[in-house]
């Protein structure tokens, strides 16, 4: 569909470029159109090298140029008022050039202000109230953990599903290979129930990057482009982003960095302060104020037990550590 209305709008400034070839300027039929149909590929090739940026470009430059003619209307008319002051045709034409590059410039090195006087003027995302895009390649959708994070709210910005990456998810659940296949039908299903519980939030991208090669390089760019990160599994995709200059969410380093500091059979020591709700059991506190529920030391109040963990149990409510004292797992 986009390829049509490129094809359209090429079509229509070839059209009117003969017009205005033969009506203003009595040239030759040919050269109108090769020129309007010159302007109409340069802009093309504008749109598809500039992607989502094209349309904010063109709003900058178009609210510059109206604003810079408005000002130096109103300049030029104010001055004319004196009988002193006869503009020449040089400052009448100079003048609003000169104040539509300034309020292009004023523009792009105040956008962040901009953006509350102009809210269609919005060049990059800086992490506001919407937040920065992130772009979900396939080992992110197999690997399932992400329906979590955003049941947990823990992206706050849209996320993108490339056009590209669903084809490739396809094609992994059509395959030959049962395990392949097995994991493409997954990756289905964590796709669909993402779509169910937070289908206001997904965007489907129809970015196609018919000059890139590969669907890695395909998601590097595209990245640039909007300026998103990406979530992933892939270790190869990461390096080959962060050379790049992508910001890259990998999950295997978001698990080890939520990842509890102790497990189960590691040694903890502890003061206990209170007696527990069971029968036996003290209770004590970590540094960073985790519960400790100490089995056998209701008796050792005010005393510190070196005990060994036996369980973790993780809420929502926070974490609670179970143990047992040293000697007693060792006899166990």
């Amino acid at each position: 569909m986009l390829h049509v209305l490129r094809g359209l709008f090429v079509a229509v400034c070839g059209l009117l470029g003969w017009h205005i070839g033969v009506q203003a300027y009595s040239a030759p039929t040919w050269q109108g159109i090769v020129i309007g149909v010159g302007f109409g590929l340069c802009c093309a090739m504008l749109e598809l090298a500039f992607a989502r940026r094209f349309i904010s470009i063109i709003s900058v430059v178009m609210f510059s140029v109206v604003f810079g003619f408005i000002v130096s209307t109103l300049v030029l008319n104010t001055l004319s008022l004196s009988d002193k002051f006869a503009p020449s045709p040089q400052v009448e034409l100079g003048l609003p050039i000169v104040l539509s590059l300034l309020s292009m410039l004023s523009i792009l090195h105040a956008k962040d202000d901009f953006k509350f006087v102009i809210p269609f003027i919005e060049l990059r995302r800086e992490g506001g109230s919407g937040g920065r895009p992130v772009i979900l390649d396939t080992s992110a959708i197999i690997d399932g953990r992400v329906a979590d994070l955003l049941d947990a709210h823990a992206f706050d910005g849209p996320i993108v599903l490339p056009r590209f990456v669903l084809q490739e998810l396809q094609a992994v659940a059509d395959s030959q290979d049962r395990m392949k296949r097995s994991r493409g039908r997954r990756g289905l299903d964590i796709l669909n129930r993402i779509r169910n519980d937070h289908g206001a939030r997904i965007t489907i991208q129809d970015a196609t990057l018919p000059d890139v090669d590969g669907v890695d390089a395909k998601l590097v760019k595209l990245a640039k482009l909007i300026e998103a990160r990406l979530l992933t599994l892939d270790f190869n995709l990461n390096k080959v982003a962060q050379v790049q200059g992508v910001e890259v969410i990998n999950l295997n380093d978001l698990a080890a960095a939520l990842r509890p500091p102790l497990i189960q059979g590691e040694p903890l020591t502890v003061r206990i302060v209170k007696p527990g709700e069971s029968p036996g059991q003290g209770v004590g506190y970590l540094e960073d104020g985790t519960m400790v529920v100490a089995e056998d030391c209701a008796t050792r109040i005010g005393q510190d037990a070196e005990l060994v963990v036996s369980n973790i149990l993780q809420t929502s409510a926070g974490r609670m550590i179970f143990g047992k004292p040293k000697e007693t797992a060792s006899r166990g």
